[in-house]
């Protein structure tokens, strides 16, 4: 691996942030399945699937809109990750969820690069307790 560039995140693409929050957020549902005694692996697949869904990221940034819970600074964040054109769009969501959901990730990646890694894991705890909520509502 070559040198390490000092990079301005702030600079940063939102598909490029995206990228990396689609990192850190799956990280921290793989560690919240095992730690909550889920741990064989189609279990655990199916079980992650719950969190990292379009639909649920989606989901979650709009409940999170609602409440106010983000920064004025994580909304510019989330309004480049909405509006940044990916060229693709998996075939099981529409174009909307799918851009809130790289908005959603979007921020992540931003407050991991720039070491804000509590308040990301504050989002990411938030999104856990509000998909699981969301799931007792749906039963």
């Amino acid at each position: 691996m070559g040198e390490l560039r000092n990079i301005d995140v702030k600079q940063l693409n939102a598909l490029a942030l995206a990228y990396m929050g689609d990192a850190v957020l799956e990280i921290a549902i793989r560690e919240h399945l095992l730690r909550a005694g889920r741990v064989k692996p189609k279990v655990l697949h199916h079980e992650a699937t719950h969190y990292v869904s379009a639909k649920a990221q989606a989901m979650v940034v709009h409940k999170m809109m609602d409440e106010q819970y983000f920064t004025e600074e994580e909304l510019a964040v989330l309004r480049r990750g909405r509006n940044a054109k990916s060229g693709s769009v998996p075939k099981n969501t529409d174009v909307q969820t799918y851009n809130y959901s790289s908005a959603f990730e979007a921020v992540l990646g931003f407050l991991h690069l720039t070491g804000q890694k509590e308040r990301a894991d504050g989002i990411i705890q938030y999104a856990i307790k509000a998909v699981e909520e969301n799931r007792e509502v749906s039963k």
